[in-house]
């Protein structure tokens, strides 16, 4: 992974400024944690790097070139994890995670099953528990392999030895040059991360 900037990125909602003038900067094997209470604009910085939403001023660069969020070239570049875990409700398990994975130009192999989902393969994604359900979702971080991961409140419904898998193929992630962007309550930890505080 490249290194990763945002510079002076302001974004509003409502008629509401929900953060102004926010910049940082990623090197590759960063972790940076999101901050601040409910409301303080964590989610919509995460859509924004995503592409879902444009800001109201600021850039962001890549190897200090400015990128479009919203182009397919970085979009490429990057696995969203929000609060809806998009599982088609009737399709099995591995048909869910082979369209995720083709979708994100993986390959259709499960060579691994970090977050356990295999005795799931044949149960339709209606019948999932939300636990389960997050950890379809979990599953094509590694299906299909992109540097930079955003996560919204990912252990959401997650046990605490899904939690640790997650912890654990953050840490992978990170070790191999990735980063990692992360909003969270607490339930999922971030080593030696960075922080940033939003609503202040």
């Amino acid at each position: 992974m490249l290194p990763l900037e945002a510079s002076d990125l302001a974004l509003g909602r409502n008629g509401r400024i929900l953060f102004d003038n926010l910049s940082f900067e990623l090197a590759p094997g960063d972790g940076l944690l999101l901050a601040g209470p409910n409301g303080s604009g964590k989610s919509s910085l995460l859509r924004l790097l995503a592409g879902f939403i444009r800001p109201h001023a600021g850039e962001i660069r890549l190897d200090g070139r400015p990128v479009d969020p919203s182009s397919t070239e970085f979009r490429s570049q990057l696995h969203f994890i929000g609060h809806a875990n998009a599982i088609k409700g009737r399709l099995t398990v591995r048909e869910n995670l082979e369209f995720m994975t083709q979708l994100a130009g993986g390959g259709t192999g499960h060579a691994t099953d970090p977050f356990a989902i295999a005795d799931l393969f044949e149960r339709q994604g209606r019948f999932l528990s939300a636990g389960q359900r997050r950890r379809l979702a979990l599953s094509r971080l590694l299906s299909a392999p992109r540097p930079l991961w955003l996560l919204d409140e990912p252990g959401v419904g997650l046990d605490r030895a899904s939690i640790d898998r997650l912890q654990r193929a953050i840490r992978d992630h990170r070790a191999a040059g990735g980063i990692v962007i992360a909003a969270s309550h607490g339930d999922v930890a971030l080593e030696q991360h960075l922080v940033l505080e939003l609503g202040r």
